[in-house]
């Protein structure tokens, strides 16, 4: 990737339960076009925690988009939707004004799988601020319904939204793209021509030439300028390259809550903590506990842009 401007290490964060490799955001970079935050999780071992569960937990303002290369992950959420979600299929869940969800290792997998490796990223994505307060929704891509092509040797998937000349079949509420790029041999990639917006990459295995710099593993490279993404992938390398157009309005992270407005987010806590189940619904049959409000970040608000 042509005329990078800033290179992003992963750190470990922890997510209650069990560590996670935090991506975004990152204090020089607090968002690439709507994309606000990402996890790497994993990769790791079912028989090596007692519990990879993450209890009900509410969000608002942004959609998150859950990917995983290894494993499976029981969705369910306060509109009653139930989905598995197993490698290279989307989950897109909008939150809009408010919804709860919970993602547990499925039961069938915890008993007899225990070798099972849960792998992969966890989005969230800024929702346009006429869209903050929409009706949350849920939808559920299979792998084989994702555009999926190759050239000159590199295999290309586009996850979420629209580059390339190519759209994928994810909602997607403003301009943005996220795209799994792997090649099998060494090979130089040009795509630049098909992007637009704020452009990174995020190198998941193998290594990525660019200009005369080399790039390992775990690392996000920010792009200057999204239509010089130019670069040579090695062997056996996976990258994803994500971005699109950025949000007109600043926007702010509170816990899992993301908007435009200070006040909302407040709002947002303390209906949470006050457990107000007309904003935030219980989860039809996961409605015994839930994720208390994390008492250390009480008031704190991050700037994301």
């Amino acid at each position: 990737m042509s005329n990078i401007s800033l290179v992003i290490e992963e750190r470990a964060a922890s997510i209650g339960n069990f560590l996670v490799g935090r991506l975004l955001p990152f204090r020089q970079k607090r968002m690439v076009g709507p994309f606000a935050f990402i996890d790497h999780m994993g990769p790791i071992g079912v028989a090596e925690h007692d519990n990879l569960d993450v209890d009900p937990h509410p969000h608002i303002g942004l959609s998150t988009l859950t990917y995983l290369f290894e494993g499976e992950i029981m969705h369910r959420d306060s509109l009653g939707s139930v989905e598995r979600i197993t490698p290279g299929a989307v989950n897109w869940m909008t939150a809009g004004k408010g919804v709860v969800h919970s993602e547990r290792m499925p039961e069938d997998i915890r008993i007899n799988k225990p070798d099972t490796i849960l792998h992969g990223l966890q989005i969230w994505i800024a929702l346009p601020k006429e869209l903050e307060q929409t009706d949350p929704s849920f939808v559920h891509i299979a792998a084989d319904k994702l555009p999926s092509w190759e050239e000159n040797g590199v295999s290309y998937k586009l996850i979420a939204g629209e580059a390339l000349g190519r759209k994928s079949a994810v909602p997607v509420y403003s301009p943005l793209y996220f795209i799994e790029i792997k090649s099998k041999e060494r090979a130089k990639v040009n795509i630049g021509a098909g992007l637009f917006g704020e452009a990174a990459m995020y190198i998941l295995e193998g290594g990525v030439h660019s200009d005369t710099n080399y790039y390992e593993p775990k690392q996000i490279l920010i792009a200057q300028d999204s239509t010089l993404c130019e670069f040579e992938m090695e062997a056996n390398t996976t990258v994803y390259i994500f971005g699109g157009e950025p949000m007109a309005e600043e926007r702010f992270l509170l816990w899992n809550f993301l908007s435009h407005d200070g006040e909302r987010l407040q709002q947002a806590k303390e209906d949470w903590i006050n457990q107000n189940h007309e904003v935030f619904p219980l989860i039809p049959g996961d409605d015994k506990s839930y994720v208390p409000f994390p008492e250390p970040m009480k008031g704190l608000k991050t700037k994301l842009k």
